[in-house]
């Protein structure tokens, strides 16, 4: 893998940083007007993380890094570990974070040094109607520890957290073999199995603008379903492994060659999660 790095393009620059103690990590690919759209709305340091597009992208004002191959989530990955600031929000090619979120972010990382993950409040469109999986959040299932940042979480959508950067990096960050769709599951898991706070912080808003549907769903809901049952494999009990091989039997056959191909690997990277993190998890489910 070769890093290329530029820092000029026709286009708007991001606007006035907020904050010097988070950068904005973006990966993207082949997508540019999406990035024309939002950049000017990031108000930190921004690294963008160039997929392997077919052309170079550039964006003034930021730190661009070319990527030869598409590396799917893990391209994120790049971005936090050239990052320099003790936090990371990381955002996708068709979404931003509101003003004063950022900062927010980093007051509630220095009042709650236990937590390493905090996941914003979503909102969709033109609309900005709630996103579904920040409302499951706000329900908080999984209560409010005492002194913690907000709800417990064990989940979230990645174009939407904001990450203290050395326990992202300590916990892998998101697994290449993952690749996309579903890959956050696992991180969260690692992140609470060493002892780390996820938190649901409503009071950071990002604005997500995501394509009417037109890729391939099929590929998708495929990939989606190869990458439960490989995050099952990797830290969950067996009979909740059987459960998922079930699941992903029943509605997309399809998946379990590619978790056959996969399954070596998975066996290799097996830990199973503490009993703690493991009785969150059946609590959600």
């Amino acid at each position: 893998m070769s890093l290329t790095t530029t820092a000029e393009m026709a286009g708007a620059a991001p606007g006035p940083a907020e904050t010097d103690d988070v950068t904005i990590v973006v990966a993207t690919r082949n997508r540019p007007d999406r990035l024309a759209a939002t950049v000017p709305h990031h108000r930190a340091p921004v690294i963008i993380v160039d997929n392997g597009s077919e052309r170079p992208i550039r964006v003034p004002g930021a730190d661009v890094v070319r990527l030869d191959s598409n590396l799917g989530a893990a391209a994120r990955n790049v971005g936090a570990e050239r990052a320099r600031t003790r936090y990371v929000a990381f955002a996708d090619d068709d979404s931003y974070w509101e003003p004063g979120s950022l900062a927010r972010a980093a007051s509630l990382f220095r009042s709650h040094p236990r937590t390493a993950l905090l996941a914003a409040e979503v909102r969709v469109g033109a609309g900005a109607y709630l996103d579904p999986v920040s409302a499951q959040m706000a329900a908080a299932p999984l209560g409010t520890p005492p002194g913690a940042a907000g709800p417990a979480i064990l989940g979230f959508l990645a174009c939407s957290v904001v990450v203290r950067r050395d326990a992202f990096l300590a916990a892998g960050g998101f697994r290449p073999r993952l690749f996309v769709y579903g890959e956050e599951a696992l991180l969260a898991m690692d992140l609470a199995a060493a002892g780390w706070r996820l938190s649901y912080a409503p009071s950071l808003i990002v604005r997500h603008f995501p394509e009417p549907a037109g890729r391939n769903q099929r590929a998708r809901h495929r990939i989606e379903a190869r990458n439960r049952v490989l995050t099952a494999l990797l830290r969950r009990p067996p009979a909740v492994v059987a459960r998922t091989l079930a699941g992903a039997l029943g509605s997309h056959p399809a998946a379990l060659v590619d978790v056959a191909r996969n399954l070596p690997w998975a066996l290799r990277h097996r830990h199973p999660l503490p009993p703690a993190v493991e009785e969150a998890l059946r609590r959600l489910n």
